[in-house]
């Protein structure tokens, strides 16, 4: 099977994922993973779909032809594990929670200190609601990341706990069970 990775965007509007997998479904395709969702009035996201080799191309053309509903990107993926599947399978993943007063630089601040310690991130959800208590705007995270066997998480929580008192946020590291 041929691993393609999808990343689509379109204005939002109900029948988007239906179209989008009658495409994947007509090619002999499986929809394998995918994280999509509504964001300021766009829908987009990424999908991983397994293709038979001999349909692939004619799949990628197939995509092409959503334009004006999705505008979709193909990218060939690779089978099976690498990269981020083998630190998951060679270690555990930590979950890392962020809550605090919305403003730029949070996402920035964290994701430097994990990749400063050579970490991955494989999942990061972030969004924003209003603080009615308090007025202004709450910004929450939540990210996997895969931490290699040996790895000492101490360190990484020193590090948390010093970009959470800079920027201002709370800030949790936990193990994850995988799911």
């Amino acid at each position: 099977m041929t691993t393609l990775v999808l990343t689509v965007i379109g204005d939002d509007r109900a029948g988007l994922v239906k179209a989008l997998a009658d495409v994947v479904s007509a090619h002999d395709g499986n929809w394998e993973r995918s994280h999509l969702a509504e964001l300021a009035g766009k829908f987009a996201g990424i999908v991983e779909v397994s293709v038979p080799p001999a349909r692939a191309a004619e799949l990628q053309e197939a995509l092409r032809r959503l334009s004006g509903l999705l505008d979709v990107e193909v990218q060939t993926g690779t089978a099976g594990p690498t990269g981020t599947d083998e630190a998951r399978s060679a270690g555990r993943e930590v979950l890392v929670e962020v809550l605090g007063n919305d403003h730029p630089g949070i996402v920035h601040a964290v994701s430097a200190a994990l990749a400063e310690h050579g970490l991955s991130v494989t999942e990061l959800e972030t969004s924003t609601r209003e603080a009615p208590m308090v007025g202004g705007r709450l910004f929450e995270a939540r990210a996997l990341v895969a931490v290699p066997d040996g790895f000492d998480l101490a360190e990484l929580r020193a590090t948390l706990e010093q970009i959470a008192s800079e920027v201002l946020v709370d800030l949790t590291l936990s193990a994850h069970a995988p799911s």
